[in-house]
């Protein structure tokens, strides 16, 4: 396998930028870059210099043996002074020795998966934390990355051979005297599993939502506030304000973090009928959009206007007209938004107060796969040959195996990895 080596910290000027070089001839490499390399997981001070002897920096450098390092490889990790011209120098000089080649994105932490470090629950839970932006979003990944759902789909398939395995004793025994009656506890077995999986399954809508970001609309009539409201959340201007109705066409995102919840808020288009063929695109959009959204917050012109759309369930409908009537909110000084932030994030909180450990569609439909072959065998377990019960049971045991990695996990790495960095 060959040796890899890229830059693990983030790119431009910083205190400290690290190097990190996997692979083989990962020790053989550094020794020419540093001379006497330090004791394994020791640190030690070293000059790097450039294949002719300049000397590039002074540098920490900590070597990992194979089998105690994150990807399983021998590894060694260069702590640089975090200048651009030095880390370039240092990262050409490795080069120049011809031992290694540049990492592709995420390709240490897919010889991680490879070499039995981590499992693909726990590639996802790191991806997941590599991109958290707000609080929720971090814990939830560690939860990913520290195991659980790892620990959830062991559990469930163990289960499942131990029920498979009590149904193969009837075929093994089909010419004698069964032993004892199996089928209680097989039946148990598949009670367990299809009540966990199905739980799983009905909170993974909150999980995935916490993971990519809730989406909040802000729809109403035209000129009733809707960018100005916008703009006041942002604390810019990221809508476009007028007195001419019908001057939001396009839907405006802004993300926010609220707290600790990732919230993007959509400024839509005002709801009205209009000859405007651009206008009525957009009006379209905005219902559609809005009616997509995890939650609504319906402007309202007067308080005791009627909402330009049915409000859902959980639907915020407030007036923004609170400088006049005294009730609802206001952009434009302020009042009442403090208040309805925390509604906002109320309402959300309520969305996550449950949220599963299925955060991404394809684990989504490995369990589903696996519930639905639950079930076949459940409704036939009295009825139909032990052997096909069997063979579902394994084909259930199958598509869970393939939310850790067990099987059918080479067509779904080059996605997972692509969102990851050089010198991850």
């Amino acid at each position: 396998m060959d040796t890899i080596f890229a830059l693990a910290t983030a790119q431009g000027k910083a205190g400290v930028a690290v190097i990190r070089i996997s692979g083989p001839q990962s020790f053989e490499l550094s020794t020419i870059l540093c001379g006497k390399l330090p004791l394994d997981r020791k640190m030690g001070v070293r000059s790097i210099r450039a294949n002719d002897g300049t000397l590039l920096d002074q540098a920490l450098i900590l070597l990992f043996p194979e089998g105690q390092s994150f990807t399983g490889e021998a590894t060694v990790e260069l702590q640089l002074h975090g200048s651009i011209a030095v880390v370039r120098a240092v990262l050409a000089a490795i080069s120049d020795t011809g031992l290694a080649r540049v990492a592709e994105p995420g390709e240490f932490t897919r010889r991680a998966l490879l070499n039995e470090r981590l499992d693909l629950t726990q590639v996802e839970g790191l991806s997941d934390l590599i991109e958290a932006e707000t609080e929720v979003q971090r814990r939830e990944a560690m939860r990913s990355f520290d195991g659980a759902l790892r620990d959830m789909i062991e559990g469930l398939r163990s289960n499942l051979i131990r029920a498979a395995a009590l149904l193969e004793a009837t075929i093994d025994f089909a010419d004698e005297e069964v032993p004892e009656n199996v089928y209680p506890e097989v039946e148990n077995l598949l009670k367990d599993a299809t009540r966990t999986i199905s739980s799983e399954i009905s909170r993974s809508g909150a999980a995935q939502s916490v993971r990519k970001g809730f989406e909040v609309a802000i729809v109403g009539p035209p000129n009733v506030g809707k960018s100005t409201l916008l703009n006041t959340l942002s604390g810019r201007e990221a809508a476009i304000t007028s007195e001419i109705a019908g001057t939001t066409r396009d839907i405006v995102e802004v993300r926010m973090d609220i707290r600790g919840l990732p919230v993007t808020f959509l400024d839509t288009a005002g709801v009205r009928e209009t000859d405007d063929p651009i206008e009525k695109l957009g009006v379209a959009r905005a219902v559609e959009r809005a009616q997509a959204a995890e939650l609504r917050v319906i402007l309202l012109e007067r308080p005791d206007a009627d909402p330009i759309m049915p409000p859902c369930k959980g639907d915020i409908v407030v007036s923004t007209k609170h400088d006049i009537y005294g009730v609802g909110i206001s952009a434009l000084s302020g009042n009442g938004l403090n208040e309805l932030l925390s509604e906002i994030s109320d309402r959300l909180g309520d969305l996550t107060a449950d949220i599963g450990l299925i955060s991404r569609e394809r684990d989504r439909v490995a369990l589903s796969e696996s519930y639905s072959r639950l079930c076949c065998v459940q409704k036939n377990l009295l009825n139909m040959p032990s052997e096909l019960l069997t063979a579902e049971i394994y084909g259930a045991v199958q598509s869970l195996g393939a939310v850790i990695g067990r099987v059918g996990v080479e067509d779904v790495l080059d996605e997972i990895f692509a969102s990851f960095c050089l010198g991850k």
